[in-house]
């Protein structure tokens, strides 16, 4: 990140935005300054690095605990039933996890396409083979090593489709849901993972 440089003579109120926006503790957010020279974006993605890399050691670790989560759309002709595990009830009961629960059971309910799987493991290895061969016959002409280029290519987006961790989040484009969960996993201290989803459409087989 370089050099860390000294604080900016508004230390005080860039903290308190930073914390604002992103939820992280005051040495957290101050060191973070520092290492940024000051500038607030940049802050807010160290910040955001720095919780997703502390969550990754958390993903361990069982969680057992957790809650069902439900959206129903207006109108009625739309809902989800989300379960969503935690490693502790104290943590299941806290506002910020209650708050990405609903969140994810909006995302599944507004995607378009909808989520299939809850992440790329999950896809039965025989579809993904399938949609390569698909993808490989659309650019049979090109060069071998271009092929399996684009094959990937392809596959990944496919992927990104239709699982719900890679899809990119509704309310901010530029992360994705599973960065989001990242994110709270970093600020409750837990590991935190989806089991599974369902979601009903009126009229939908």
């Amino acid at each position: 990140m370089g050099t860390p440089t000294t604080m900016p003579a508004n230390s005080a109120q860039l903290v308190k935005q930073l914390r604002e926006r992103t939820g992280a503790g005051v040495l957290d957010c101050q060191a973070a300054l520092r290492e940024t020279g000051g500038d607030l974006e940049k802050a807010i993605v160290h910040l955001r690095e720095k919780g997703i890399s502390s969550a990754a050691k958390k993903a361990g670790r069982t969680a057992s605990d957790g809650v069902i989560g439900t959206y129903i759309h207006a109108g009625a002709k739309l809902g989800v039933l989300i379960e969503v595990n935690c490693e502790t009830d104290f943590v299941a009961r806290t506002d910020d996890f209650q708050q990405l629960v609903k969140a994810l059971a909006m995302q599944v309910a507004a995607s378009s396409p909808p989520p299939e799987y809850v992440r790329r493991e999950d896809i039965p290895a025989d579809r993904l083979e399938q949609e390569a061969a698909i993808y490989r016959a659309q650019v049979k002409d090109k060069p071998p090593q271009i092929i399996e280029q684009i094959v990937k290519g392809k596959l990944d987006k496919f992927c990104a489709s239709i699982c719900l961790l890679d899809q990119p989040y509704i309310k901010d484009t530029a992360v994705t849901v599973g960065d989001l969960i990242k994110q709270t996993i970093a600020k409750l201290g837990e590991n935190i993972t989806v089991r599974r989803f369902t979601r009903y459409q009126l009229g939908a087989s």
